[in-house]
């Protein structure tokens, strides 16, 4: 399983009731939804992020110059 990092995170009472009833709705637990929405996010942001569990991509091979060239 991934390594999971516990932090604070602090947000006002109305948020954090909204968190909690959507979350209630989609059947996920608060911390669940909160990650599922940030990987959203980030997604929509056109921010890489791998899946929980998943091993680091490796990067591509730089083009050679013949490829780059019109």
């Amino acid at each position: 399983m991934a390594e999971r990092k516990p932090f604070l995170l602090r947000v006002d009472r109305e948020l954090l009731d909204a968190l909690q009833r959507w979350a209630n709705d989609d059947l996920r637990s608060l911390n669940g939804q909160i990650e599922f929405l940030l990987r959203r996010s980030l997604q929509q942001a056109g921010r890489r992020v791998r899946p929980a569990g998943a091993a680091p991509a490796e990067a591509a091979p730089a083009p050679s110059p013949d490829e780059t060239a019109p």
